[in-house]
């Protein structure tokens, strides 16, 4: 009898995680002031629980909707959760830049070096906020459309960044932006 109950207490007991592997997708939405957000997996299924813990263990604290990204899933009592994120791609559909690069060359752009980097202050609402490059005084314009272009949405003060800057009409301005660890590691 006592073996019985003992099997039955076992059989109730909440079973290890379960890894799924691989899972290429895209966001569907992720809310950094939440905390979360959901993968769509191509493959169809449910949508897939994505945390900023685990965005940050990838080097960003947002990612824009419609990013492509590659995922570790693992399938929980709760659904299936993103474990580990391998790769993000910015969205294909980018809205109209309201950023204006006219008059910079192309290649110029592309070829400036990305500098480290770390955010005074971004107001997703207004669309736009600061970040200081190290060991420079002047404040880096950034603008919400430059960050949706390198597959982010939100930035929160603190965050390491690196950035290709450039000098406009108005100061300096980020013409490209990504996390970090993306470029020391790549």
């Amino acid at each position: 009898m006592a073996c019985e109950a003992m099997k039955d207490m076992s059989e109730n007991e909440a079973k290890p995680a379960e890894t799924q592997g691989l899972l290429d997708g895209v966001v569907k939405w992720f809310d950094p002031v939440k905390g979360f957000g959901f993968v769509v997996a191509d493959a169809g299924g449910s949508d897939v629980l994505l945390h900023v813990n685990v965005l940050r263990n990838f080097g960003q604290s947002s990612i824009a909707d419609g990013a492509r990204i590659t995922i570790r899933v693992q399938q929980t009592d709760r659904g299936a959760q993103a474990v580990e994120v391998l790769f993000i791609e910015p969205p294909d559909e980018l809205p109209t830049a309201v950023v204006d690069f006219e008059g910079f060359d192309p290649e110029e752009l592309a070829a400036a070096e990305f500098e480290p980097a770390r955010v005074k202050w971004f107001d997703k609402a207004k669309g736009f906020g600061f970040a200081n490059v190290f060991g420079r005084a002047e404040d880096v314009f950034l603008h919400i459309d430059v960050l949706r272009q390198s597959g982010l949405c939100d930035l929160q003060p603190g965050e390491a960044l690196a950035m290709r800057v450039i000098v406009g009409d108005r100061g300096h301005l980020a013409a490209e932006v990504s996390s970090w660890d993306t470029v020391i590691d790549g």
